[in-house]
């Protein structure tokens, strides 16, 4: 198919579209609704992934969901993280963006904490016919573990890589990422990353899935091993996602260029 032809992945942190320092599901949908509007504009092919934040976080980590399989839950933390889509998803469609959710839950099987198989068809179907696919960091089907937990920083390269995407976006709570001094470090690629690695910490609230250094990891991989450009950016910054959308670049470049 070709679908995915000039696709755009946006990734929205749970630290920007709920109160991450809660130790249940807050979500902010005022950001949201600033969100939806910047997005509004945008007539291409968009996949919108988000993070858990407040809604997947604190249950993943109270029922210690990375160190054993606990069924009830691994029901419950999908459940939180399924309620927050189902607010993202209305507020789009409230601005007039035709969104609906997919969740990873019903359509990825991981091994040992990592994507192993995907159903996409539905995914070009939604893009073919100008609908927006938004999904979300879930738990999942491991044949492995039982289940696992898979980041929205671990779904948007894989999409990105399965379906060549063409922009990269992944808005965060920051600038992009900072360095020691707290300013923007402009690039970021493999003959650099062991030198810029020590300042990237992980995230300052209940994260399970890494924080900015699991981001950064993520997207150079993506960048080695497909040559695409991704941009860490602030997404809790009026304008900064209707001009990601434009092409500008903002953030922090992921990158394989020298």
């Amino acid at each position: 198919m070709d679908s995915s032809k000039n696709l755009t992945i946006l990734k929205l942190g749970g630290s920007v579209i709920t109160d991450k320092r809660a130790e249940d599901g807050v979500v902010r949908v005022n950001e949201i609704q600033r969100i939806a509007k910047e997005i509004s504009s945008f007539k291409g092919k968009l996949i919108i992934v988000h993070g858990a934040g407040s809604f997947g976080h604190p249950q993943a980590k109270r029922f210690a969901l990375n160190e054993e399989f606990n069924v009830s839950g691994s029901i419950i933390t999908h459940l939180s993280v399924k309620e927050l889509c189902r607010t993202v998803v209305d507020v789009l469609n409230e601005n007039g963006i035709c969104a609906v959710g997919v969740h990873p839950m019903c359509c990825m099987v991981a091994d040992n904490g990592r994507i192993k198989t995907m159903f996409l068809d539905q995914i070009y179907c939604m893009l073919e016919r100008g609908i927006v696919p938004v999904l979300h960091g879930d738990v999942v089907m491991d044949s492995s573990l039982g289940t696992s937990v898979v980041s929205g920083d671990q779904i948007v390269p894989y999409i990105a890589k399965q379906m060549k995407a063409s922009l990269l976006g992944i808005g965060s709570a920051t600038e992009g990422v900072l360095d020691d001094k707290s300013s923007t470090i402009p690039i970021i690629s493999s003959n650099n990353f062991e030198d810029v690695k020590k300042h990237i910490r992980g995230s300052e609230n209940t994260d399970v899935t890494g924080g900015m250094l699991g981001k950064v990891k993520e997207m150079l991989d993506l960048s080695d091993s497909t040559n695409t450009t991704s941009h860490i950016f602030d997404a809790g910054k009026p304008g900064n996602i209707e001009r990601f959308l434009k092409g500008e670049k903002i953030g922090t470049a992921i990158t394989n260029e020298q």
